[in-house]
Formats: structure tokens, C-alpha cells, sequence
């Protein structure tokens, strides 16, 4: 903006393509231009100052915020010779309007559907910059557009609230592969890389910490989940957590258009649903599951008698001799089954 009010050209300001918006930052960015304009379909306003990185103004400290926004709004738009009174609304009550009536309300200085419509209507305007009146000369004008640089882009990608939050639980996913499995590397570098451009682009976005510390406590409950079977209550606990955590994480009235879209939310609370139901799975069966190695895995296991056991004798399962005892006379050649383990010496019973 300072930049702007001090610029020796003519800085024109175009809010398009229709369904965009000049919101927070971007009013105090248009009310500046030497020439504003709008596209069909847009709108302007909400400009109401919000904490970044989640910070939370106490009463008197927002107060104090927004009543030095609003007379430098204020001052913008006195400058520029547009509806100072508007402008100053927009900072103290959010309020926002369509192009029309931005137009009406010499908020902005016309409306043009397309590129072209601009540049004809801005043609013989004059404006007053640092350097004095200059009249603008844009009719049959050659356009050359200057596009975002790689790393301009890239801030831009992660900066967005859907894109952060997908960033914040994969970076929590790999922490949770490395720890369960140390010395796999690729989870743990990924996981760290995406958390902290996570938190990078929470700078930028008004988080609510309330909504991510209920994303961290479902993440908490899902590994309970796997430790200590519970019968899904842990698993409902984490899933009610992580959505209620998901929907608080941006503060949506200080910002509704940064809020975090349902199309993610679910995706992520349901894939993070069935990921931890699937290890918790794994575990059940895992203590459940009879084992196949050593002399527990002999238990009810079918053989062979090699010698009659009356009450003792000799057996052959899984290919190797054992001695064996029995209740009951078994006879050379009958099938038995291991019902107990003594030892070296296996308790018996015809199979």
C-alpha cells in the first residue's frame, strides 16, 4: 500500500475474474490504486483485522487494532477521493459489496467485464500521482503479463488453508512411521519437511489453537487405540476430535473465505478412520493368532504314534520325534493331537 500512495506511475487496480474478491488485505490494496475497477460478478469489503498464526487480541488490544485499521483506511481512501465512510465500515463491521454498488457508492472507479473493456475504459482518465496529474494513454495498449516466480508460487500453494492442513497431517503420519518403525528415514524427513511448511503457512492463515490441539489429542486417541483395546471408544473419541479440530482450525468468522473445505476434511477423517482401525486390526489378531514357531506352536497340532502309548510312548509331528503321554491307549499308527506341553515331553490324545 505504501508503495502504491508513493508511486510516480499510475498504479491501477483490477479485481477479476468474476467470483473473486478484494477481502482483508486486498480492500486496503484496491482503495490505494490511482484507478480501481472491478469485474462483473465480484465483490469487495470484510476487512476487518484478524490475529495471524493463531494469535488471539485480547478486548482492548483488538479494539486498539482495528480502530488504528480503520482511520488508515480511512486516510487511503480520503486520499483517493473514494467513500471514506464505507471504507471505514468495511474494517469495523466487515461489510462487503458487489461491484454495482461499489460503483454507486464511489468506491471504485468503474466496472469492466474483460481485459480489453479496461483498457478502453481507463483510456484518457487522469490521475494524480508523486510526480503530478497524468493522464493515461491505454487504448490499443500491448499487455504483458509478469506471472508469480517459482518461489512466489510456491508460498502461494502452501498458503493455502486446505493445502496447510493436508501438509500438517501428512507431517504428523510420518513422525508416526518413523517412530513405529526407527531407522526407516524417508517418513521421518518427510513428515518433518511437511510439518514445518504446515506451520509456516499457519502464519499467514488466523488458527484457532483450540483446533489443532483436538487434531494432536485424535491423534493422541487412534495410538491409544492400538495399545489399549477400548471397543471403539478411543476410535470415536479420536474421530469426533479430529473433525470438531478440523472445522475450528481456521477462525472462519474472522475469515470465512479461509476456511478449511469439507471435501478435505471428510477424505482426511475418514482415510485416518480406516488407517488406524487397520492397525488396530492387525494388533487383535496379532495377540489373538495361536503361534506356528517354537513348542507353542505344537499345541492341537495333528501326528502320528510311532509307538503304542500306553501310557507313554513316542510321536512324530511336524516331521520330528517326541515322547509323548497319554490318558488313553493309543495304539502304533493312530493319528493323535497335542492338547498340552511338559517340557520336552508332549501330552496327548487320539485325534
Amino acid at each position: 500500500v505504501v508503495k502504491i500512495l508513493g508511486a510516480e506511475i499510475p498504479v491501477v487496480v483490477y479485481v477479476a475474474p468474476s467470483g473473486g474478491r478484494a477481502a482483508s488485505a486486498g480492500v486496503f490494496i484496491t482503495l490505494a490504486a490511482h484507478t480501481a475497477a472491478m469485474a462483473p460478478g465480484t465483490n469487495i469489503g470484510a476487512a476487518h483485522p484478524v490475529g495471524l498464526g493463531g494469535g488471539q487480541m485480547d478486548k482492548e488490544m483488538a479494539q486498539k487494532v482495528t480502530n488504528d485499521a480503520a482511520a488508515y483506511i480511512r486516510s487511503i481512501a480520503e486520499k483517493r477521493g473514494r467513500n471514506a465512510d464505507w471504507a471505514e465500515e468495511a474494517v469495523r463491521r466487515s461489510v462487503s459489496i458487489t461491484e454495482s454498488e461499489a460503483l454507486k457508492r464511489k468506491v471504485i472507479d468503474l466496472v469492466a467485464p474483460d481485459l480489453p473493456a479496461l483498457l478502453e475504459g481507463l483510456h484518457g482518465r487522469k490521475v494524480e500521482t508523486m510526480k503530478g496529474e497524468q493522464a493515461l494513454q491505454t487504448r490499443g495498449a500491448t499487455v504483458r503479463e509478469i506471472e508469480m516466480g517459482i518461489r512466489l508460487t510456491f508460498l502461494n500453494i502452501i498458503s493455502d488453508p486446505n493445502v496447510a492442513y493436508l501438509l500438517m497431517i501428512l507431517g504428523f503420519y510420518g513422525l508416526f512411521f518413523e517412530l513405529s518403525s526407527p531407522g526407516a528415514i524417508f517418513p521421518g524427513v518427510f513428515g518433518g519437511i511437511s510439518l514445518i511448511l504446515a506451520f509456516y503457512a499457519f502464519q499467514t492463515i488466523p488458527i484457532n489453537y483450540a483446533g489443532l490441539l483436538l487434531i494432536l489429542l485424535a491423534i493422541i486417541l487412534f495410538l491409544a487405540e492400538i495399545k489399549v483395546v477400548s471397543g471403539g471408544v478411543l476410535t470415536i473419541g479420536g474421530v469426533i476430535s479430529m473433525a470438531l479440530g478440523s472445522i475450528m482450525l481456521v477462525d472462519s468468522e474472522a475469515a470465512p473465505f479461509l476456511r478449511i473445505s469439507w471435501s478435505v476434511i471428510l477424505p482426511v477423517i475418514l482415510l485416518t478412520v480406516l488407517f488406524f482401525a487397520g492397525l488396530v486390526t492387525m494388533a487383535i489378531k496379532a495377540q489373538v493368532e495361536r503361534s506356528t514357531l517354537g513348542q507353542e506352536g505344537l499345541l492341537l497340532e495333528v501326528g502320528e504314534a510311532l509307538t503304542d502309548i500306553a501310557p507313554e510312548g513316542q510321536v512324530m509331528v511336524h516331521g520330528e520325534t517326541w515322547s509323548a503321554g497319554s490318558d488313553e491307549v493309543i495304539n502304533k499308527g493312530e493319528r493323535v493331537r497335542v492338547v498340552k506341553l511338559d517340557g520336552l515331553k508332549l501330552k496327548v490324545k487320539r485325534a
